[in-house]
């Protein structure tokens, strides 16, 4: 390899430019920043104002966004005046994003960014602390120490509790499922792996539980076929003789049971398992209790909600989601483990660490990440802003408001309400002239191909957004309210535009065998 007359053997080559002085051309001068951060502020408000009042989604083809955005090129050899750049951009996210922040937004359970969020992520940011380590980030480690705090005792849950911010759903029910792996293995799991003992660990979950389990027991080795699936009722909720018949059978093969997740608030319907009796069930058994309350789990807080919600204390750990009921933006989950040892015992390396005599937490020490963002500071000082009693009304109101999205739905001719939970109503466009034939293979066919096609023209429409489930063999509606810009009047505008894009579809798609004859 030959080398430049001026570059010596295991030399790097002279930057293009010297930098003596170090003009970086990724810094933006202070009154510059001030300048065009006062700008992106003004675009962000004037945003907020205009929501409600524009379409939830412009249905863009993913070549028009590529196109608009200027996407496909090779990377810019030069770069970009910030202030342009900053002022485009934001104007592009507006066109083609869709808004959860609407009040006719059902669809998923994503609640609008609380605006105090929005400056808690800009804050987080401009410190940017680490809050894997304690000497890192003291200040942000000992708010997320309180939010965890303040988020227990919303629900009902022992204070004194172990948790941490993660990313979501999945990843705190992943931790609650790893606490639980480590605690009841029965050998040390973590040193000689899933066949310590040559047993095969077991899990119990219903089958209306989400994903997560899945991934859960496929990423920690145990695999698939490790979950017992166990069946629900007609109220969806999971049966408790099927699930002691389940454990008292693996017992007797040789198998290990070591977890029973209980669901607060399904994702499909809001069906809240009977948690008291689970609890009871995984004392007798000496199991781990772990409830999934990514959703459903803050209704605890509501004196809306089933009571059998106030189980939530009795678990071994605990997975909610703030970025869903307590509104805050985007990422933000939070896993509560009763006790917080058990979270070092399934993560840390490193003896317990003390600063100035005091025990500091070091989250690294309690979950998989090394390297973590200040999640905490937006769910922290929306718990101060509003307080429990403000959390409470907010999420009572959307339980309501669920509520008459049920009355609604069941008072109008062409739609058939199929259940009402927590705050989803799910529900399903039938022609007035088939409900009584409802039940038939054709007729059914014909109302499943129908309402698939409403709900791809309803979430295109930008006038409502909703998603969809599948109960009781049934392809229905589902309408979610976590939002606390949802009125009455947007839940009593949504049957009147179902039935208009409902009729509009039977007539293009009903077979002529459902068709009245002609006279």
């Amino acid at each position: 390899m030959s080398t430049s007359s001026t570059e010596r053997p295991g030399e790097h080559p002279a930057p293009s430019e010297p930098t003596p002085g170090r003009e970086s051309p990724i810094a933006i001068e202070t009154e510059r920043f001030r300048s065009i951060a006062h700008g992106l502020v003004d675009q962000v408000a004037d945003l907020l104002a205009a929501v409600p009042n524009q379409p939830i989604t412009r249905d863009p083809s993913p070549s028009a966004v590529r196109q608009a955005l200027g996407l496909g090129g090779p990377l810019p050899e030069e770069g970009t005046d910030p202030a342009v750049l900053v002022e485009r951009t934001a104007a592009q996210l507006r066109e083609y994003s869709l808004f959860n922040a609407h009040p006719r937004f059902f669809g998923y359970i994503t609640g609008p960014p609380a605006p105090i969020g929005m400056l808690g992520e800009f804050l987080a940011a401009a410190v940017n602390p680490n809050c894997g380590g304690w000497t890192l980030s003291p200040a942000a480690s000992e708010i997320e120490s309180e939010t965890v705090r303040w988020i227990a005792e919303l629900i009902g849950y022992p204070s004194d509790c172990g948790g941490l911010l993660v990313s979501g759903g999945n990843m705190a029910n992943f931790v609650g499922f790893l606490a639980a792996r480590a605690a009841k293995a029965g050998w040390n799991i973590r040193e000689q792996g899933l066949t310590g003992d040559g047993h095969q660990m077991v899990v119990y979950t219903s089958a209306e539980t989400h994903t997560w389990i899945q991934k859960a027991t496929d990423l920690s080795g145990l695999g698939t076929a490790a979950i017992r699936w166990i069946p629900t009722g007609a109220d969806l909720q999971m049966d408790l003789a099927a699930l002691t018949g389940q454990i008292d059978a693996d017992r007797s093969r040789g198998l290990t049971p070591f977890l029973v997740v209980g669901t607060a608030g399904s994702v499909s319907t809001g069906a809240v398992d009977p948690l008291p009796e689970i609890a009871a069930i995984c004392r007798e058994h000496g199991l781990w209790f772990h409830v999934d309350g990514a959703y459903g789990g803050f209704a605890a807080a509501s004196p809306e909600a089933p009571a059998r919600l106030g189980a939530l204390s009795e678990a071994d750990s605990v997975a909610v989601d703030p970025h869903k009921w307590l509104y805050a933006p985007l990422e933000a989950g939070c896993v509560l483990v009763r006790n917080a040892e058990a979270l070092r015992a399934a993560f840390a390396y490193h003896p317990p660490y003390y600063h100035f005599a005091e025990l500091a937490t070091n989250y690294v020490d309690y979950g998989p990440q090394n390297s973590r963002g200040f999640r905490a500071l937006k769910v922290w000082l929306a718990l101060k802003q509003v307080g429990a009693a403000g959390y409470r009304r907010m999420i009572s109101d959307d339980i309501r408001l669920s509520r008459l999205m049920a009355e609604v739905v069941r008072a109008h001719p062409e739609l058939e309400l199929v259940t009402q939970d927590l705050s989803i109503t799910t529900f399903r466009y039938v022609p007035a002239d088939l409900g009584a034939s409802a039940g038939s293979p054709d007729v059914e066919s014909h109302l499943d191909a129908l309402n698939r096609t409403l709900l791809d023209r309803v979430q295109r429409g930008g006038e409502t957004f909703v998603s969809n489930a599948v109960v009781g063999g049934r392809y229905v509606l589902r309408a979610c309210i976590v939002n606390f810009y949802t009125t009455e009047q947007d839940v009593r505008a949504v049957p009147g535009i179902i039935a208009r894009l409902g009729r509009a579809i039977d007539d293009e798609l009903r077979p002529a065998a459902l068709r009245a004859p002609a006279r």
